[in-house]
């Protein structure tokens, strides 16, 4: 039996969003010396929002 090395990415797709620029600048400030991009922000938030939404529902 072979050994294989498996994937640790998520299966991910690509959806395109406009933000408004000063929520970028934003966005940006706060990332800056961190080891996170700006796709891994934004992600984080959403997750962020998208529990504590389900929080508030209980």
């Amino acid at each position: 039996m072979a050994f294989h090395l498996k994937s640790e990415r998520k299966e991910t797709e690509t959806k395109t969003i406009r933000f408004p620029v000063p929520l970028i600048e934003r966005i940006e400030k706060a990332i800056v010396g961190k080891e996170v991009s700006f796709s891994g922000f934004v992600i984080q938030a959403c997750e962020y929002a998208l529990d504590n939404m389900e929080k508030d529902k209980k």
